[in-house]
């Protein structure tokens, strides 16, 4: 499912025009975004939990010369289904 077939779900299900679903789930969007941006949690019971994970640096290899590089640690976006959709989608 896109952007776009989302909003226009949206819009349909709760009987609100297409701009206005547009903003409100443009709004729920960014409302996680800026969470995540500032390392908070953003959880919603019964759906799931997105994060912010830390991955820690390490040792790699560059395939194409086999010499040893260093990768830095990062941070990264993370989602974690939560129990009611895990088993939904069984």
């Amino acid at each position: 499912m896109t952007k776009n077939e989302l909003i226009e779900k949206v819009a349909k299900k709760s009987s609100l025009t297409k701009r206005a679903a547009a903003d409100s789930v443009n709004a729920t969007f960014n409302i996680i975004r800026d969470a995540l941006v500032r390392g908070e949690k953003v959880v919603i019971t019964g759906f799931g939990t997105f994060l912010v994970r830390s991955r820690a640096a390490r040792r790699g290899r560059n395939p194409q010369t086999g010499q040893t590089i260093q990768i830095p640690q990062k941070k990264t976006p993370g989602f974690t289904a939560g129990k009611t959709i895990k088993r939904m989608v069984k």
